[in-house]
């Protein structure tokens, strides 16, 4: 039996404990796109459950976004091969997505759809934990996504309570590289499925992806220490404006 590597398993363990992923009694719901973060999740979240000294259920839901080709059996077959209880639905939404304003602000849209069928399906399968994929590099390149476009500091939470704390949002594998779980990946025979929408080569996550390599490869320690400040923020030193009725303000004089 493959065990998860040491260092991946640190990396996971420490997420874990920080955040306060996983209870006894959980009822995990993983959000299963086909890529390989993913997948590799879902096999890490069934073999960190024979050695946890807690015991919860899992059931890996994929939605078919509706872009057509093979998609919807490619990740059913992925999961067979994982042993995974499953569930797999056919949906309109890329499509949708993809005409709304014009063609504009496609993924935005796409996105919301699948996060809100996700949220009530999550519902409908009493399931009070939501389980992502994403790695270090999607929480970083998420901080920048908002900062450029959106106006805002904020990242993605490795943990996120919803609905007055009836569902939460965890990400396992924020800490770890994309490349230790591409490595993981293949060590396992794992084949992921290629994403079948239009917009995946030509969206600003990409354009991000490319502006931010180069300075990776520049200098390798880059990426950890982003990640570590996103945990280390001064507030004081941001441009937060007084309130009227603060002393200090001259409004208040």
């Amino acid at each position: 039996m493959f065990a998860i590597p040491k260092q991946l398993n640190h990396l996971v363990g420490r997420a874990m404990h920080l955040y306060r992923m996983l209870a006894d009694g959980d009822r995990v719901m993983i959000a299963v796109s086909g890529g390989i973060d993913s997948l590799v999740l879902s096999w890490l979240l069934k073999e960190w459950r024979r050695k946890a000294p807690i015991r919860y259920e899992l059931l890996a839901v994929h939605l078919d976004m509706g872009f057509g080709g093979a998609e919807y059996d490619l990740v059913r077959e992925q999961l067979c091969r994982l042993d995974l209880p499953m569930l797999l639905e056919r949906t309109d939404f890329g499509h949708k997505a993809l005409t709304a304003e014009n063609g504009k602000s496609g993924c935005y849209h796409c996105a919301r759809q699948r996060r809100n069928r996700l949220f009530s399906l999550a519902e409908e399968h009493h399931c009070n934990k939501l389980a992502f994929g994403h790695h270090q590099e999607d929480i970083i390149e998420t901080f920048f996504l908002n900062l450029f476009y959106g106006g805002n500091l904020s990242a993605m939470a490795p943990r996120q309570e919803l609905f007055g704390g009836r569902l939460t949002l965890i990400r396992p594998l924020a800490m770890v590289e994309k490349k230790r779980i591409a490595e993981l990946g293949q060590s396992l025979g794992i084949t992921p499925v290629a994403n079948p929408c239009p917009l995946a080569a030509d969206s600003r996550r990409e354009e991000l992806r490319t502006w931010l390599k180069p300075l990776y490869e520049k200098n390798p320690a880059l990426k950890a220490t982003i990640f570590a400040s996103l945990g280390n923020v001064r507030t004081d030193y941001l441009l937060t404006p007084l309130s009227p009725l603060d002393p200090a303000s001259p409004a208040a004089r």
